[in-house]
């Protein structure tokens, strides 16, 4: 294996190599090779690793490793020569995301003073943490133009190896070397903005950026962290965002600019909505609970189509309160679901919650509760009628 830097690095462009597979082996029941040359990016940095594959076979993962690059694989591959071929969309996103962010802090550090203490490359949204308070949406504004200005300059963005006493004269921008680090440094300077410590892949120009968004930003530990897309995700998240308002504008009947008040106004009728029914549901169970309270026997069973179990349970309670010498045995069916409700007056001498049990169990069901009211599931109401049977020989009568 080369002590060179390898092709990734060199060459961040290049899309397929051809390469030898020197050693392979398995990681954690993973298969991996390791070549004596590689354009795949080992996760580090803040970046994640590079995909593609060699020779057909998937690379899943790549990482840096007992001092090689192991390259994991969906399968096994053997020794010897194969052509390793990048998955180049998802290195050209990397790229601009991340040469977007070295933009972003630098700009952010030198016209604003908000130095960057951590950054994250996520698979839709990345992000800086600042070392400032929150921001005001103004001061967004201004850092997104700024930054918006170097893109169209379409600086040079070039990388290049140094020794450590060179690395001392330079006006280097870095939050310190990896621990145990020797020999050279490789640094990324965008002309005239930034020198950075970086091992990550960059683009050629600001210009390749495209552009770049701030999305929004989040209170952290004392700072504050900014989230950003860059490159092809703006224009995707455009793209996603258009189509989602003209569904929007297709089922509230509004524009663009009304959609927030129209989903306001739905938002707002529904929950009126839900109080009405959930007033006329009270009067239902009160009803309900009234008329059963006034029927002969000492239990009281009933099936619901459709009620859920809030409603079962608020039944049994106020039939228990108006009919302390009553048992109710309760269930409902909808959605794929079986649910069930018992209550027992607190006139009745009975154990409830081992009559509970009991009742539960002809069910199939599980369930719990406590005082004199219990409540559960089953996977079917077969058993109903042995429920009933058990109820009705504890309690007496019918």
């Amino acid at each position: 294996m080369t002590n060179a830097p390898y092709t990734f690095e060199r060459e961040p462009y290049r899309t397929e190599l051809r390469v030898r597979v020197v050693e392979t082996g398995a990681d954690a029941t993973r298969p991996f090779a390791v070549l004596d040359e590689t354009i795949f990016y080992p996760e580090g940095g803040g970046q994640p690793p590079d995909q593609g594959t060699l020779d057909g076979i998937a690379v899943v993962d790549v990482q840096k490793k007992d001092g090689a690059i192991r390259h994991y694989l969906e399968r096994l591959l053997g020794e010897g020569p194969v052509v390793a071929r990048l998955d180049w969309p998802r290195r050209f996103d990397h790229m601009q995301q991340h040469t977007g962010q070295h933009l972003l802090t630098a700009v952010a550090a030198d016209r604003f003073r908000w130095e960057t203490t951590a950054f994250h490359l996520g698979a839709e949204v990345s992000d800086i943490e600042v070392g400032a308070a929150p921001l005001a949406p103004a001061d967004l504004e201004a850092l997104e133009e700024a930054v918006a200005v170097e893109i169209r300059a379409a600086r040079s963005v070039t990388a290049r190896r140094v020794d450590e006493a060179a690395f001392g004269k330079l006006p280097v921008r870095t939050r310190g070397l990896p621990e145990g680090h020797s020999g050279e440094i490789r640094l990324v300077e965008i002309d005239g903005i930034d020198l950075n410590t970086c091992g990550g892949t960059h683009l050629k120009s600001t210009s390749e950026i495209e552009a770049l968004k701030l999305l929004g930003t989040e209170a952290i530990r004392g700072g504050t962290r900014l989230f950003f897309a860059a490159g092809a995700r703006v224009r995707r998240r455009m793209g996603g965002h258009e189509a989602r308002n003209a569904s929007l504008r297709a089922v509230l009947g509004a524009p663009d600019a009304g959609l927030v008040a129209a989903a306001e106004a739905k938002l707002e009728q529904l929950q009126a909505a839900h109080r009405t029914a959930r007033a006329l549901e009270e009067e239902l169970i009160e009803a309900l609970a009234g008329s059963a309270a006034l029927l002969p026997g000492a239990t009281w069973v009933r099936h619901f189509d459709g009620r859920g179990g809030d409603f079962l349970q608020r039944l049994a309670r106020q039939l228990a309160a108006l009919s302390p010498g009553k048992a109710v045995l309760l269930t409902a069916s909808g959605s794929g679901q079986h649910l069930f409700a018992i209550g027992f007056g607190a006139q009745l001498g009975i154990d409830a919650p081992e009559a509970s049990r009991r009742i539960i169990e002809a069910l199939g069901g599980r369930g719990g509760g406590s005082g004199r009211v219990f409540q559960g599931k089953a996977p079917t109401l077969d058993g109903l009628p042995r429920a009933v049977e058990i109820l009705r020989s504890m309690i007496g009568g019918t």
